[in-house]
């Protein structure tokens, strides 16, 4: 697998036949860095893609930085807002500098971070500067504008908790923390989107507390030179004033007892998963890589349970497991869509049985090995197009702050051991961090 991986990306010119083999980097590309007065960091990935560049600001304040009571959802509304324009460039004319230049931009929130991207036409670099460094230091919008933007985002709040899926996320995050503020989703509370359109004062204290140097990062990848990077980077970017906020964010108490979050839905397909409180973002402990070994091999598509439940007995329809990678503490998520939801107790149970069992017994070490060769070398085979790093390299930064993170966390994965699984497996797999949430015909799941 190793080797075909390598072949490719020399291939593509990218990097020589034993560069990849010979480090120790997920990444086989120079993570060049620099960090203005201002506090702004500048990073450059120069790639070979002719013609081409990515250029990403990562801004790390999401929905985990909404404090205040009543004022929820204000991270994702900016990933609207940021496209009304400005007086230099108002959205139409923001629009056609992005048709001259060949470009696409977006934007999208999470917990940790809000990120806002374009590719296009690398010659055109230093006019991606001028127009996000503008919009980035002098947004501007009238009260109507707010309140339409407002309206639209009450409306994709609306349509999204149609879906029984987001409506099961929304209540097992508020069930399972108490005091966090990963409590809410990145929409916010729905009382609070409905608010939102009175919040035309605080939209703004918003945006001049977290839109600030100190809490952005950009990240251009493509055909560039640092030089030329971070010149321009002083030039849009320099004046940029630093600001003083920081959110008092509350820890997450521990919890003591198994809790329950149920969506009644007749006529949908049944759901049960188990939510345990997970470790916060880290790529020096071994835990997050551990965890991630263990629930592929407990609930991939190649596990014994999916033979079992799936393709056997076929009561269930797919089962699966991840962690959430954040900033703070959140939950490992392991689900099964159910066939019946009479065998939905059965289905919690095998999950649980199985969790158990890898508390004692050791991963093969064959399993170990290639679960380890796939986690790496897929994501490393996602690595081959200037947005596709810039996103992997946005990940790590709003997670850490330091883009090399990325590479950090992924050479952890060859210092896991079996003795380590076994750790993760007792340490988090425990009855008192659980959420169960389910989603089924009754006024409960049935699953205790």
């Amino acid at each position: 697998m190793k080797s075909k991986i390598v072949i490719f990306l020399a291939a593509l010119g990218m990097i020589s036949m034993n560069a990849f083999s010979q480090g120790n980097k997920i990444l086989p590309f120079p993570i060049l860095q620099k960090k203005l007065s201002n506090g702004l960091n500048v990073v450059t990935v120069p790639f070979n893609s002719p013609g081409l560049a990515s250029f990403y600001v990562v801004v790390r304040a999401g929905s985990r930085d909404e404090v205040e009571e009543g004022k929820t959802g204000f991270a994702h509304f900016f990933e609207h807002m940021m496209f009304r324009g400005t007086e230099k460039y108002s959205p139409e004319a923001y629009n056609e500098v992005l048709k001259s230049m060949g470009a696409s931009a977006n934007a999208n929130t999470s917990l940790d971070r809000t990120m806002y991207y374009i590719t296009g036409n690398a010659s055109m670099l230093e006019k991606m500067f001028e127009v996000e460094g503008d919009r980035f230091q002098n947004l501007k919008y009238s009260e109507h504008d707010f309140k339409t933007e407002a309206g639209a985002v009450k409306g994709e709040y609306t349509k999204n908790s149609a879906n029984p899926f987001q409506q099961l996320n929304e209540k097992t995050v508020s069930t399972a923390f108490d005091k966090h503020t990963y409590k809410h989703t990145t929409m916010g509370f729905f009382k609070d989107v409905v608010d939102m359109p009175n919040q035309y004062d605080y939209s703004i204290t918003f945006f001049n507390r977290f839109y600030r140097p100190e809490y952005a990062t950009i990240i251009v990848v493509g055909d560039v030179k640092q030089a030329d990077v971070n010149r321009y980077a002083e030039k849009y970017f320099g004046s940029w004033k630093t600001g003083n906020y920081k959110p008092n964010i509350e820890s997450e108490p521990p919890q003591h007892e198994t809790r329950f979050a149920h969506v009644k839905t007749p006529g949908f397909p049944p759901y049960v998963s188990l939510n345990y409180k997970g470790p916060a973002f880290s790529d020096k402990n071994i835990d997050l890589p551990a965890l991630n070994i263990l629930l592929r091999y407990l609930f991939s598509s190649t596990s014994d349970l999916y033979e079992k439940l799936v393709v056997k007995e076929q009561k269930a329809r797919s089962i699966s497991g991840g962690v959430n990678l954040s900033r703070d503490a959140n939950l490992i998520g392991i689900g099964a869509s159910v066939v019946k939801a009479a065998d939905m107790q059965y289905i919690k149970d095998e999950m649980q049985k199985t969790l158990e069992e890898a508390k004692t017994k050791p991963i093969d070490p064959k399993k170990l090995a290639d679960i380890k060769s796939f986690l790496k070398y897929s994501f490393a085979m996602r690595l081959d197009s200037p947005d596709q790093i810039a996103t992997s390299l946005g990940q790590f930064t709003w997670l850490s702050g330091n883009p090399e993170s990325l590479n950090n966390y992924y050479a952890l994965f060859d210092k896991v051991t079996a003795q380590d699984i076994l750790n993760v497996a007792k340490k988090y797999f425990v009855p008192e961090t659980l959420t169960i949430a389910t989603i089924g015909p009754g006024a409960t799941g049935g699953v205790k």
